[in-house]
């Protein structure tokens, strides 16, 4: 009787770990406070992890922010495979070179960045960037309201179709840099496409697809380089706490996509930005603050 009591304790204690660490992932991937950190500082005070299995277990833990991703945008990855043999209209096409293009210069980017955070010790403090992060992103609905001021409904403003060679590279380098902790991927790859005058709710399209395989990658870098690390936190939330909290974070990203780029449509997408930043200097300020690192 002792032991299934402490077994139904122990099931429920995991339950509510993946409860709380689905709905941080989720909230937290597509806005720009980086959703590893703010695993790696949720799962460090409930998991009592230390900095490096923290930081590997907030990237692994993407994984519901990937299968959210795949079924709100599986048309365009369909459009992808059909560009692949050879099927794919020229929209297509000009997608599958910007996803093709960007994920390989945020792989070489990423990977010896992920490499060297794995040395560190605790002393990397992740709330510098997240307020250039906000700042940026301030700057950039300042921008959006000057070119709608200049240009009626932002017709000067690309799609990626128009998008160049270089565009792409510097997108990919930008999500490189964000395996860095502190460094929001959806907040730094937004930015950098409404800098490049990228319509705002194409920006947050590309950006989110570019999550999948971009994520895809760096979950998979995590797994090969921190096995032991991620198997040893697995066993702290177990089995159930796992797939409770890649359901939750699965479902909240869902809502959370859907919201976003229906906001990111319309004339308050200049609010939005400015939140999305406000948000981001906040959590910076914070995080600079109190120390956490």
């Amino acid at each position: 009787m002792l032991r299934l009591i402490t077994l139904i304790i122990l099931i429920s204690q995991q339950a509510i770990y993946g409860v709380i660490l689905g709905i941080v992932q989720g909230v937290s991937e597509w806005l720009p406070i980086s959703s590893k950190t703010q695993v790696l500082i949720v799962s460090t005070y409930l998991l009592k992890l230390n900095f490096n299995e923290a930081y590997a277990f907030g990237l692994f833990m993407e994984i519901g922010t990937i299968f959210a991703a795949v079924i709100y945008f599986r048309k365009e990855l369909i459009s992808l495979i059909k560009v692949l043999i050879r099927r794919g209209d020229t929209e297509s096409k000009f997608l599958f070179n910007y996803v093709l293009v960007s994920t390989i210069f945020t792989a070489v980017i990423a990977a010896p960045l992920y490499l060297y955070v794995e040395t560190l010790t605790g002393t990397y403090n992740i709330g510098i960037p997240m307020l250039l992060i906000g700042a940026v992103l301030i700057g950039d609905a300042a921008i959006i309201k000057y070119s709608r001021s200049k240009y009626s409904n932002d017709k000067n403003r690309r799609l990626v179709s128009q998008m160049s060679l270089k565009d792409y590279i510097l997108v990919g380098i930008v999500q490189g840099i964000s395996a860095l902790p502190g460094v929001s991927r959806s907040g730094a790859t937004t930015s950098t496409l409404l800098l490049l005058n990228v319509e705002a709710r194409e920006a947050f399209r590309l950006s989110f697809i570019d999550m999948i395989f971009a994520t895809s990658g760096a979950v998979l870098l995590t797994y090969l380089a921190s096995r032991s690390s991620i198997l040893s936190t697995l066993a702290l939330i177990g089995s159930t706490g796992l797939i409770i909290a890649i359901i939750i974070a699965t479902v909240v990203s869902l809502l959370l996509i859907n919201f976003l780029l229906k906001i990111a449509g319309k004339s308050s997408i200049i609010y939005l930005t400015s939140a999305l930043g406000i948000i981001a200097l906040i959590s910076g300020a914070l995080a600079t603050v109190y120390g956490i690192v």
